[in-house]
């Protein structure tokens, strides 16, 4: 079976083509076991509502590794494993955007899933299902759009569902690392 790594990102700007922070956490076998936040220097401008938001600013990364030197100890991991986040598309297209603007090595396409559209089927009659809406019906401790506590957030989400019987599955999608796009799903024969 193989591991979820549930990522969140923070992004410097509204280009939203570079992190200034990842936070992942890991499941095995339906167990959190590793959970933590990296600050990333994004080698770039940031808006004022960005380090508002976020509260991650250019001092604050200025002695941080650049997304080339977190890559390396991320690719084999996140190659292998099935990648999960709340509202997965944006995260996916930064990671993509990384990846590509700095022309490093990575797998053609990553398997992934979106843990704000199980939210949306496992509980459909609920008004909002953002990551703070989810965590506030399910008492999941949060500290918004600071990456650890969105990744481990989201994975905590992720385990309610799966623990309740939500079959993640048929939420499996694939992302063209290169082309920064979700691949419509295979024609069933």
């Amino acid at each position: 079976m193989r591991p979820y790594i549930v990522f969140d990102v923070e992004t410097p700007n509204a280009k939203n083509d570079r992190m200034s922070a990842v936070g992942v956490t890991v499941i095995e076998r339906g167990v959190i076991t590793q959970a933590f936040g990296l600050l990333i220097d994004p080698e770039t401008r940031f808006d004022p509502f960005n380090i508002a938001l976020t509260g991650i600013s250019p001092a604050l990364v200025s002695d941080a590794p650049t997304f080339p030197e977190v890559w390396d100890s991320f690719r084999e991991p996140f190659s292998n494993a099935v990648l999960l986040a709340h509202n997965a598309p944006f995260d996916m297209g930064v990671l993509a955007k990384c990846l590509n603007h700095y022309l490093l090595p990575c797998p053609d396409t990553l398997t992934y899933a979106c843990t704000c559209r199980m939210a949306r089927a496992f509980f459909p009659r609920l008004p909002r299902h953002s990551l703070d809406a989810m965590c506030d019906f399910l008492n999941i401790e949060l500290d918004h759009h600071k990456a650890d506590s969105d990744a481990l957030a989201a994975a905590k989400l992720f385990l309610h569902m799966t623990e309740n019987g939500l079959d993640p599955l048929p939420f499996f999608r694939t992302y063209d690392v290169r082309a920064c796009k979700t691949l419509p799903p295979a024609k069933k024969r």
